[in-house]
């Protein structure tokens, strides 16, 4: 793992989402926001200015129509409305409720039923989707398309947000108000997690503000960086960091309009930092590697990687020069990435590094807003996510014991990101929380002397083996994400046939495109079992995968692109 020299972090932290609002104001006439509009035809943009007005108009409209105070959810697709609404509901004194735009409509009305949810505020693309809520859903009360499409019906429980916002222009006098108590409930968030079982987390003002100015203090961002913002915004990860600690900063947020535009929209909006999860790592790395095998410039990239890393050693640094190619499919600017939401495989941090772009890897769970720790980029770790953020802290639990450095357990933490709780769910609470009130991450880990967090796995998804040997699928599927052919790798535990063993199974998802044209899955299997017998070698005898299957279609996934181990079977 390699560390740059620590820069001065040039950002003001906020005490709430009302003095965020403020320092957007203070930025004026700093572009906040590049976006598409006409359906992705044309391009716009948006002061700071005009963002802070926006979330001041729609608040008081909130105020003046007496929809303030409420528990209001959002949805749709990332955009300048809906993070205003957010902002809106709670600098008004609401409960903002993001909602995943991927959900079936009955699962949507049933989660927001559940939580006693009055309010949706929605973007165009759910146009007629509520009509049958509008009729009797049981605790919507109102409704508010952002653009209501033409034949869309207004009535006194639909209100488009365009009136919202007049009525708060005409609210003149109308100010939000400093939060006078920063524990209240401010965010209600449903987990998809990979569970299949859904809970309601409850997050305070102070929890959301805490994990903010942890990201604006942890990552080596500035003032002058542009972002892109590519993953779903209904995430707190997404929510608090590709956004509002960006935003904190006075940076430009570019609005990628579709994962099938991405690359190109690199190109377009030339960012200088990313917000990312894993998925989007390995794939940029694969295109990568994938264009230079196609332009036969494959060797002579990883010469140029070992000369780069060698002038180095010297202080020389000709990677700009030397990776020219690999940094314009990003736009030509891009420096550094921020990893988060699943386990990242160690060996993109030294391959991204050799192009100039060094990636930092965090560490999050909802349940604390979410940000837990990021291995610093000034003082990185290999295999680490680093040491906690202010106002947080962490430590290893074994059976009720507190472990000491190197020992493995599991990973508790305690401090302001952490939620107020599962929303009416008071065994789940239970559970999750120790006799002490430190938060159970359910992920196991183990943490050195300068108290770096290194994590082994989840421990729902824990294989034991026959012989009582623990063995964490992620860690496998590390190694598995290495071997040449492989796009994607579930480890599970199968029963061996007419007796009780558990064989170590690599389910994989070929890279089809790494095969000759027409390849059989026999032939397919053939290849992989073999590099698979070369892989385990690197392995302990107990770790070693055993068994191989074959699968053509991808993994499911949630939308933020963790895959659903629930589903596999």
């Amino acid at each position: 793992m390699y560390s740059i020299k620590k820069t001065e972090r040039v950002y003001e932290p906020i005490s709430s989402f009302y003095n965020l609002v403020e320092h957007f104001a203070g930025f004026g006439d700093r572009i906040a926001y590049r976006y598409f509009v006409d359906g992705g035809k044309n391009l716009a943009e948006m002061t700071y200015g005009e963002f802070a007005a926006m979330v001041r108009d729609e608040a008081a409209g909130l105020s003046a129509l007496g929809l303030a105070g409420r528990r209001v959810a959002v949805i749709g697709e990332t955009s300048p409305e809906w993070v205003a609404t957010f902002l809106a509901i709670v600098t008004s004194g609401g409960v903002a409720v993001p909602m995943d735009k991927e959900l079936a409509i009955p699962e949507i009305e049933g989660l927001l039923a559940s939580a006693e949810i009055e309010g949706i505020v929605y973007s165009p693309t759910f146009a007629h989707k509520f009509d049958g809520a509008i009729a009797s859903h049981p605790s919507l009360k109102f409704f508010v398309p952002m653009k209501p499409a033409d034949d869309e019906l207004i009535d006194e429980k639909v209100i488009p947000l365009a009136k919202i916002m007049e009525a708060g222009k005409a609210n003149a006098g109308y100010t939000p108000a400093p939060p006078t108590d920063l524990n209240r409930l401010t965010v209600m968030l449903f987990t998809s997690g990979t569970t299949g079982t859904s809970k309601c987390v409850m997050l305070s003002e102070k929890n959301m503000v805490t994990a903010i100015n942890g990201g604006c203090e942890a990552v080596n961002f500035t003032p002058d960086d542009t972002v892109v913002s590519v993953l779903p915004i209904h995430h707190t990860y997404e929510l608090s960091h590709g956004m509002f600690s960006a935003m904190n900063y006075g940076m430009v947020v570019c609005i990628n309009d579709s994962l099938k535009h991405v690359l190109k929209n690199f190109k377009l909006f030339r960012p200088t930092g990313l917000v990312l999860v894993p998925l989007f790592v390995n794939t940029m790395y694969q295109r990568i590697m994938k264009e230079a095998e196609k332009t036969g410039k494959k060797r002579k990239l990883r010469v140029g990687m070992k000369i780069s890393r060698f002038l180095r050693h010297l202080k020389i640094d000709v990677r700009k020069k030397l990776f020219r190619d690999v940094q314009e499919a990003f736009g030509g600017r891009l420096v550094k990435i921020i990893s988060g939401g699943a386990p990242l495989n160690p060996k993109m941090c030294d391959e991204f590094f050799e192009f100039g772009i060094q990636i930092s890897e965090g560490y999050g769970i909802t349940e604390c807003s979410p940000l837990i720790s990021v291995n610093p980029y000034f003082a990185a770790k290999d295999y680490s996510v680093g040491p906690a953020i202010p106002g947080c802290r962490a430590r290893i639990e074994l059976d009720g014991r507190i472990l000491p450095p190197g020992e493995t357990g599991e990973i508790v933490v305690s401090g302001d990101n952490v939620m107020l709780g599962y929303y009416h769910n008071d065994e789940a609470n239970a559970a999750v929380f120790t006799e002490d009130g430190w938060f159970r991450t359910g992920d196991m880990g183990h943490m050195d002397e300068d108290g770096y967090i290194y994590i082994t796995g989840r421990c729902k998804s824990v294989i034991v083996l026959e012989n009582g040997k623990n063995v964490f699928p992620e860690e496998i599927e590390e190694y598995l994400a290495n071997v040449e052919g492989v796009k994607e790798s579930v480890a599970v535990g199968r029963k061996a046939e007419g007796s009780d063993e558990i064989i170590l199974t690599a389910i994989v998802v070929p890279d089809f495109d790494a095969f000759p044209k027409g390849a059989t899955d026999e032939e397919i299997y053939k290849v992989l079992h073999e590099r698979i017998v070369a892989m385990n070698k690197k392995l302990a005898s107990f770790k070693q995968v055993r068994a191989l299957e074959i699968r053509r279609e991808e993994f499911p996934k949630t939308t933020s692109r963790k895959i659903r181990r629930h589903l596999i079977h």
